[in-house]
C-alpha cells in the first residue's frame, strides 16, 4: 500500500516541494519537542513497580477452556480491543474502496494479472494453494492450545489467494459482490453479536458463559479468519479499477 501511494504522488512531489515555510517548519520542531517532552515526562511519573492484572488474569485463565494464554488475553481479557482491531481493518477496506472512481465503483479491484500459464508463477500458484490453505486452518485451530490464531491463519489464506490471483487463474470479486461484503463483516458482526450476548444473559459485554466459553471463542476466531484473509487480500488489491464486466 505505501509502495501504491508513491507511485501515485510521484507526479505531484515537485510541485509541492518547498512550499513549507520556514514558520511552519519551526511550528512543526516545537511541536514534536513539546509532545516529546511530555511523554517523557508521563512515564517518569509512573508508579514502581507498575500496577499489573497479570495474577488476576492468570488465577481465572482456565474459565475460557484455552490452554493459549496469548488467545486467552486477546479474546477474554483484552476482547474488547480485539474486537475493535477487527473493525479498523473494515473501516480500511472500506476507505480503500471510497478511493474508486464513480464509474468503477462496484466493479473488480485492481487490473487483472495474466502471467505465463507454463511460467513458474502459474505453477507455484496451482501446487501451493492446496498446502497453504491446510496449513491456514491448522494454525486457526492449534491457536486455542498452541502458537497461532486467527490472524496468522487469516494472513496464510490471504498470501495464497493473491498467489493465485497474480498469476491470472483467478479474479479479484466486484465489492457490489453480497457474499463478499458478508465474509467481510462476518468476524466483527459475529464478536459484537457474542458480546451483546454476553450483556443480555451474562455478566457484562463479551462475557463468556463457562460452559460454552471455548466454542464462542472458536466461532469468532473462524469467522475472523475469513475476515482477516479477505480483508488483507484486498487491502492489497486496491481501489476498483475495472466494471463488473470482465
Amino acid at each position: 500500500m505505501l509502495l501504491g501511494a508513491a507511485a501515485r504522488l510521484r507526479g505531484s512531489e515537485v510541485a509541492t516541494a518547498g512550499r513549507c515555510s520556514l514558520t511552519v517548519r519551526l511550528s512543526a520542531a516545537i511541536l514534536s519537542a513539546s509532545t516529546a517532552a511530555m511523554l517523557a515526562f508521563a512515564i517518569l511519573l509512573l508508579p514502581n513497580p507498575p500496577p499489573t492484572l497479570a495474577p488476576a488474569a492468570v488465577s481465572n485463565a482456565g474459565a475460557t477452556g484455552m490452554a493459549n494464554p496469548v488467545t486467552n488475553v486477546l479474546m477474554a481479557f483484552r476482547g474488547m480491543d480485539t474486537m475493535l482491531e477487527k473493525v479498523v481493518l473494515l473501516l480500511a477496506i472500506v476507505g480503500v474502496w471510497s478511493l474508486a472512481a464513480d464509474r468503477n465503483w462496484g466493479g473488480r479491484q485492481g487490473p487483472r494479472h495474466e502471467a505465463d500459464p507454463k511460467g513458474v508463477l502459474a505453477f507455484l500458484a496451482r501446487l501451493l494453494p492446496p498446502a497453504g490453505i491446510v496449513v491456514g486452518i491448522y494454525m486457526l485451530w492449534t491457536g486455542a492450545d498452541h502458537p497461532g490464531g486467527a490472524f496468522q491463519g487469516g494472513a496464510v489464506l490471504a498470501s495464497m489467494w493473491l498467489l493465485v490471483i497474480m498469476a491470472g487463474l483467478a479474479d479479484t470479486p466486484p465489492v457490489s459482490s453480497p457474499r463478499l461484503r458478508l465474509v467481510l463483516v462476518a468476524g466483527p458482526g459475529l464478536f459484537l453479536a457474542v458480546g451483546f450476548g454476553g450483556l443480555c444473559f451474562g455478566a457484562a459485554f463479551l462475557a463468556y458463559p463457562v460452559a460454552i466459553a471455548k466454542p464462542l471463542i472458536l466461532g469468532i476466531e473462524v469467522a475472523m479468519t475469513l475476515t482477516i484473509a479477505a480483508t488483507l487480500a484486498l487491502l492489497l488489491a486496491g481501489a476498483p479499477e475495472r466494471s463488473v464486466e470482465p
